[in-house]
């Protein structure tokens, strides 16, 4: 095969490719190489583009032995400032003007970083369950033993595990919920559903948790029906835990506001949108921990985030469900002041997907 023919298949492929001569000196690269490595690599020595010592290794075994094979192994290799982990994949060719070595490289770091994902994912829920089941236990323990005949601490401690049994309970009807919605975030809903009305039974449900908290719930809405494409049961989930949210972590006697604005112009979302604020008179969040908000048991507090209940995974339920709507959501914070929660949802009136409301 000539060198053309070789260079026409690899640029065929679309993992990274690399290939050296002899003398290692990078002598063909493909599209996906290119991007990788850097334009301009052609003619240079493979040790000044690729410098990791068991890929170098591997490279000069492939080309000293008559009789080697191709060599794989994993490496983390950095790349125009980027570290990446690779799997590396290092084989005999023949040149015609004598032996070279093709070197294949897939990118694995997002696979990697998936995998980190659910190793912490899964010990997060470990925690989080095995805090409630060892005060569950040693409840139990204690009521049959020591505190058996004793009425008061018997009724004292029946109501905490109540309440720790809820908290786990509450814990796995999100997980499942995060679940689902994970399981749908590709389909997006095509459902008209009036989003004022899902606001103002959002706001009318919360009434009693805003009296008992001594907090007040204000929806300033447009009084004309305000159509979006959604999975109605999805908004109200992400309005109610915002709300509620508002209510857990605002003033006692404070206000939580539900605001509508039409967007003429959205620039992320590329044309017109619809944008619904929840904001708080609560302390506010330090700006650090903004962009972490939505992550998986990501919490600002720990201590009171579970003293009131959360489990940590309100907010990374309402970023996926923003997301399946195609919209965003836009987090805004100040000490002393409060939080602004504001997702912004794509406005099909201006787009010809408009559709009658259903629910």
């Amino acid at each position: 095969m000539s060198l053309p023919a070789y260079d026409q298949a690899i640029e065929a492929v679309p993992m990274a490719m690399l290939v050296v001569d002899a003398q290692m000196r990078l002598i063909m690269a493909n599209a996906a190489a290119r991007e990788l490595f850097g334009a301009g690599i052609l003619g240079r020595p493979f040790v000044t583009v690729v410098r990791h010592p068991g890929v170098n290794d591997a490279v000069e075994k492939v080309l000293g032995g008559a009789e080697a094979g191709p060599e794989k192994l994993a490496a983390m290799i950095s790349v125009q400032g980027r570290d990446l982990s690779v799997q590396t994949m290092v084989s005999p060719l023949a040149l015609e003007d004598g032996r070279g070595a093709a070197l294949a490289f897939e990118d694995r770091s997002s696979l990697d970083a998936a995998e980190q994902m659910r190793r912490d994912f899964v010990a997060n829920v470990s925690h989080e369950l095995r805090t409630p089941l060892t005060a569950l236990m040693g409840f139990i323990e204690t009521l049959r033993g020591p505190a058996r005949n004793d009425e008061a601490v018997r009724d004292r401690f029946l109501g905490i595990m109540e309440r720790e049994a809820g908290r786990m309970n509450r814990l796995v009807g999100d997980l499942l919920s995060l679940s689902r919605v994970e399981a749908e975030e590709r389909r997006r809903p095509v459902q008209g559903v009036d989003l004022t009305a899902i606001l103002r039974n959002v706001v009318a449900s919360l009434s009693p948790t805003a009296e008992a908290a001594g907090a007040e719930v204000e929806a300033i809405m447009p009084d004309t029906p305000v159509t979006v494409m959604g999975d109605p049961d999805q908004l109200v989930q992400v309005f109610d835990n915002l709300v509620e949210n508002g209510l857990k972590y605002g003033r006692a006697g404070g206000k939580v506001s539900v605001s509508f604005a039409a967007i003429a112009h959205e620039p992320v979302l590329r044309g017109p949108a619809v944008a619904i604020t929840v904001a708080d008179q609560g302390e506010g969040i330090s700006s650090e921990h903004l962009p972490r908000l939505t992550e998986r048991f990501y919490r600002v507090d720990t201590h009171r985030s579970r003293e009131q209940g959360g489990t940590g995974l309100g907010l990374a339920i309402v970023k996926h469900i923003v997301n399946r709507h195609r919209g965003r959501l836009k987090i805004e914070s100040e000490k002393g002041v409060g939080s602004r929660f504001t997702v912004i949802l794509p406005d099909p009136r201006a787009t010809g997907r408009g559709a009658e409301p259903k629910g």
